[in-house]
């Protein structure tokens, strides 16, 4: 039973540290759907025009001024490693941030640790090319260089 035991807590370890791939779509409802592994996809506020992933690291985005938009990294929070913004265009403002689980298996009671998502709101303002840089630290190591970095570029027209 020992080794049972052992077993299902090493496979749900597992599961959490697995991030599912991300990727930019359109979205006007929340993204809150699951796929049959386990992954579940970044929780995604209402009103929300492009969320942009990982995969469009250095990559160019178009959105409209006026138009609300979020950038969904999976991250370490449990860890202490958490995204925040670095550098924003002064014609995007932040908008909030939220995130929840990667996995199903984090959804139950006195599953701790893994990846979460971290998701950061953003709105353009006005018309303008710029680059959104955010970084993944522990906040109170004021004096390390980051464990990782976003950037994208975003066009509003």
């Amino acid at each position: 039973m020992r080794g049972l035991a052992a077993l299902v807590l090493g496979a749900a370890m597992m599961t959490a540290c697995a991030g599912p791939a991300e990727t930019a779509s359109s979205s006007s409802a929340p993204n809150e759907a699951s796929s049959p592994t386990g992954a579940v996809a970044a929780p995604v506020e209402e009103g929300v025009a492009l969320v942009i992933g990982a995969a469009q690291q250095g990559q160019t985005v178009t959105v409209a001024v006026g138009e609300r938009f979020a950038i969904a990294l999976v991250g370490v929070p449990t860890a202490g490693y958490v995204w925040a913004p670095q550098s924003v265009p002064e014609f995007i403002t932040r908008a909030g941030e939220g995130g929840g689980p990667t996995t199903q298996a984090q959804r139950q009671p006195g599953f701790t640790g893994g990846n979460h998502w971290e998701v950061h709101y953003f709105a353009a303002t006005a018309a303008g090319e710029g680059t959104i840089t955010l970084a993944q630290r522990r906040p109170w190591e004021t004096d390390t260089p980051p464990a990782a970095t976003f950037t994208v570029i975003v066009r509003a027209q």
